[in-house]
């Protein structure tokens, strides 16, 4: 926390704008100019909007906004909203591969779990982008020593500490900022602060050791308990529906897409399920993923608050087949991601399926987003138009994404990594 938000990415942006003790950028040209700069801080302070809360507070304007910043903000924008931004503004691009390789070793040592080889990966990797910082912005040049200071040497023993305590999540300082943050509205007496945190301190601790010695978690719980508000569908345990609801009429336009989606699941003449499907369904505002998932908004039914969070982009998961465009190859699918606008959340029950079975359906109505370019090491997407309208079955959605709009084209930052994939059961794919 300390080593990397606060320090060397602090003193990173202070070198791009050259406020860092007055050193100038010597025989390099990493410096941006105040109006790039300016520019960058525009579309960071914007992104606010067009990023769900989900993933944090709302990035400061790094070019006029020197109070809001945090070892949180920093972490979020160093780490998603960065890469986007300095893409294509340093005169070299060398500066900003710089930077990108920074990213990606940290996004390696903040992983659940690592292997031997990625701990030395990430030991060599450190090594590498320290000699290339000294060779970009210490030039090997005594007068500007300052630009070394000890904590680009400490990047060099992040690995031994991961392999003596652990991944850095388990040591690492967020957890206990957090408990000083909230013992902190504990202080009554400005005269006798440490008094009136210590009283607490022994009260809550007291409290604790009832709790546990009479098992009166319950009986004594000082929160209101917590009680689900949703909706849940039966066969769709992985997610719950959250109000508003409201019934409303298919149009054919839709109730065709729904029958594309349908044909292949059911395997039916298109007129049989034509019949199969109500002319009226229920129309839900929001979805959550259970188990401390995101919840997406549908954006049909979205408020659009002036200061809210846009939280109707997804990401989900189709299985695509590798020879469409061959007539006379096999079909032979894999799962492909895709980025998109969560349009509509349809539930509705269908009890005519040959054989005697019903179920309810859970479908989502989504527009794809074009992706024109990626970049696969930081999991960033960028496109400019939207393409088509398609529902899909709502268990490949699995969670929202966030959105910068930078230069004229959107950027799509996806913050799960591999810990959100959706799973087709019952079938094999080829490699």
């Amino acid at each position: 926390m300390h080593l990397i938000w606060e320090n060397v990415v602090k003193n990173l942006m202070q070198l791009w704008t050259g406020q860092y003790k007055d050193l100038g950028a010597g025989t390099e040209a990493y410096e941006l100019a105040l109006t790039v700069w300016e520019a960058i801080g525009e579309a960071s302070a914007s992104s606010g909007r067009t990023i769900p809360g989900i993933f944090g507070p709302r990035p400061p304007n790094v070019a006029s906004d020197k109070m809001s910043w945090t070892a949180d903000t920093r972490s979020f924008w160093f780490q998603y909203v960065g890469p986007v931004l300095l893409s294509r503004r340093f005169v070299r691009p060398k500066y900003y591969k710089h930077f990108v390789e920074l990213v990606r070793l940290v996004r390696m040592c903040l992983q659940y779990e690592l292997t031997t080889a990625e701990i030395a990966e990430i030991r060599c990797g450190f090594i590498t982008w320290v000699k290339d910082y000294e060779q970009i912005y210490y030039q090997h040049d005594l007068d500007r020593l300052s630009a070394c200071p000890l904590t680009i040497h400490a990047l060099l023993h992040i690995a031994d500490s991961i392999e003596a305590c652990g991944p850095v999540w388990a040591y690492w300082a967020f957890p206990m900022e957090r408990y000083c943050g909230s013992i902190q509205p504990a202080i009554l007496n400005r005269r006798f602060p440490y008094s009136c945190i210590n009283r607490y301190l022994v009260d809550r601790s007291r409290l604790m050791h009832i709790k546990v010695i009479y098992n009166l978690n319950e009986q004594l719980r000082m929160a209101p308990p917590h009680s689900p508000t949703g909706v849940s569908i039966s066969g769709y345990d992985s997610c719950m529906l959250l109000p508003p609801c409201r019934t409303i009429t298919l149009e054919r336009g839709l109730k065709d897409k729904i029958i594309s989606c349908l044909c292949t699941r059911f395997g039916l003449p298109l007129q049989e399920l034509r019949k199969m499907i109500p002319s009226e369904v229920q129309h839900w505002g929001k979805l959550r993923i259970n188990n401390d998932g995101d919840t997406m908004h549908a954006s049909s039914m979205s408020a659009g608050a002036e200061d809210g969070r846009d939280a109707t982009y997804v990401r989900y998961e189709l299985l695509v087949d590798r020879n469409a465009r061959f007539r006379n190859l096999p079909v032979n699918l894999e799962p492909r991601t895709f980025y998109g606008q969560l349009k509509n959340i349809l539930t509705f029950h269908v009890a005519s399926i040959p054989a005697g079975l019903s179920e309810d359906l859970l479908l989502g109505v989504i527009q794809r987003c074009n992706i024109d370019e990626s970049e696969p090491g930081l999991d960033v997407h960028y496109y400019e138009r939207m393409g088509a309208v398609e529902v899909v079955d709502i268990t490949t959605v699995q969670c929202v994404v966030g959105r910068i709009h930078d230069r004229g084209r959107w950027a799509v930052i996806d913050r799960s990594g591999s810990l959100s994939r959706a799973l087709f059961t019952g079938l094999e794919f080829e490699g």
